[in-house]
């Protein structure tokens, strides 16, 4: 990790084919999207690219991350941010 403030936040990980990633709720993200963008790299263990110090899997093809939330559109469920 950097020497940036510590942020924590839940994640659920999901394995599915050659991928994996970490799916984060949105409203445990920081709302500042560079803020938000540095913390999951650091989750994931970037920029080293073997991602040693994180979750990510020795692969940034192979490593992803969902923020999730519940969605305001009508007849909508959930809306989704992907990252990779």
């Amino acid at each position: 990790m950097s020497e940036r403030a510590p942020i924590s936040a839940r994640c659920m990980w999901m394995r599915g084919g050659t991928s994996k990633g970490g799916y984060f709720l949105a409203d445990e993200l920081p709302q500042d999207v560079a803020t938000r963008d540095a913390f999951l790299l650091d989750a994931m263990g970037s920029p080293d690219k073997l991602q040693i110090d994180g979750m990510g899997g020795a692969d940034p093809l192979t490593s992803k991350v969902a923020v999730v939330s519940r969605s305001s559109r009508p007849n909508v469920g959930v809306d989704y941010l992907f990252l990779q």
